[in-house]
């Protein structure tokens, strides 16, 4: 057996995993390092330039070019320094030695555009958003929309018919436009523009989804009567038997958007069926049908239950009554139909009859199309 005790080589070679002998290196000092660089880029031959019109007659010297002269780095150092001793004024780089702060924020911290283009915060102001606020001119039938007295068809009439006045001066011409600033008034009654309000509502059983209807024992507006002082409508529809969720707003631009058929919107319901639905019936439905108004398919379908009677489906076809169809074109009749999903809202935590309102990311990603 060997004797490791009379053994010279190191215990670092003969504990290592490659068994390889190894030799202590020296260490090189930093200036030995930057001897050993500059001989190296002495002897280096220099890369000629790809830009074969770029040669030594026409190279930029260092410091001077086209009668412009540059500063070295130390000059450079210089000057920064002189003009921040003590770390104020343009924060162009590191400082020196002598005009570093330590670790933290200090005194008087703005943040770290503070010295912006050298420029103090204190002398620099921003405009501030308010989304309250309207900006620019608008057509009068919206202005006059805006402010919850009637729709802009109805406002067109009311224009027409000489009851609307700007500035003192009864308006006829459709088209007009508005500022902020201009004093509206119907029958001599000043109109003030309101805020866009934005709520959901749990449908229940039993209200039909409008705003009047003589025939109609429940509205869905009654639900949401006491909700706001601006006047908000429905945005799309739900069977007077269907449940679930329903947007309500007053403003006219996201509801074009919701309800334009070109701006195929996800909605998600849960079905139940009066029986189970069969394997060959849930692979038809997913793979398409061929109704009277065209060829449909649901995007997404599952089993909710064991009994294969609840079912849900992902669709974006906005075409009247499709989910009820779709099921009684196979000869299934729907005996609940509620939505839980619509446009990126849910109706979660809402109980059945109840509203709230959208929070401010919920209206962001309405307003920005984000639906998914």
């Amino acid at each position: 057996m060997k004797n490791f005790n009379s053994d010279s080589s190191s215990a670092l070679s003969r504990f290592a995993k490659d068994k390889r002998l190894r030799t202590e290196r020296t260490t090189k000092t930093r200036d030995e390092r930057r001897e050993t660089r500059d001989f190296r880029s002495n002897e280096r031959p220099k890369r000629a330039s790809f830009n074969p019109n770029f040669t030594d007659d026409n190279r930029p010297k260092r410091g001077v070019e086209n009668g412009k002269s540059f500063k070295t780095r130390d000059e450079r150092r210089e000057t920064r320094d002189a003009f921040n001793p003590k770390g104020k004024g343009f924060n162009t780089g590191r400082k020196s030695e002598g005009a570093r702060k330590p670790f933290g924020k200090s005194e008087g911290y703005k943040g770290k555009s503070a010295g912006y283009k050298g420029k103090p915060t204190a002398e620099r102001s921003y405009p501030k958003y308010n989304p309250n606020k309207v900006t620019g001119e608008i057509r009068l039938n919206r202005f006059v929309a805006q402010s919850g007295l009637c729709s802009r068809r109805e406002a067109d009439d009311f224009i027409a018919a000489g009851l609307v006045s700007v500035n003192g001066v009864i308006v006829t011409e459709l088209g007009t436009k508005v500022k902020p600033t201009d004093v509206v008034k119907f029958n001599d009654e000043r109109l003030q523009g309101e805020k866009n309000v934005y709520l959901v509502l749990n449908k229940p059983k039993g209200y039909v989804t409008t705003l009047e209807d003589d025939h109609a024992e429940k509205t869905v507006m009654e639900l949401v009567k006491n909700a706001c002082k601006e006047r908000i409508y429905p945005v799309g529809r739900l069977d007077k038997n269907s449940l679930g969720l329903l947007l309500f707003t007053n403003d006219g631009d996201i509801t074009r958007q919701l309800t334009h058929p070109s701006l195929r919107k996800k909605k998600i319901y849960e079905v139940t069926l009066d029986k189970a639905l069969t394997r060959a019936d849930f692979e038809q439905l997913a793979e398409g049908i061929t109704l009277e108004d065209g060829d449909i398919y649901f995007d997404e379908i599952s089993y909710i239950k064991d009994d294969k009677k609840s079912v849900g489906v992902e669709i974006h076809s906005g075409r009247n009554r499709i989910v009820r169809r779709m099921f009684e074109h196979l000869g299934y009749k729907v005996t609940k139909l509620d939505r839980v999903y619509y446009a990126g809202l849910t109706k979660k935590n809402l109980k059945r009859g109840a509203w709230r309102f959208l929070t401010s990311d919920e209206v962001a990603r309405l307003k920005a199309g984000r639906y998914e």
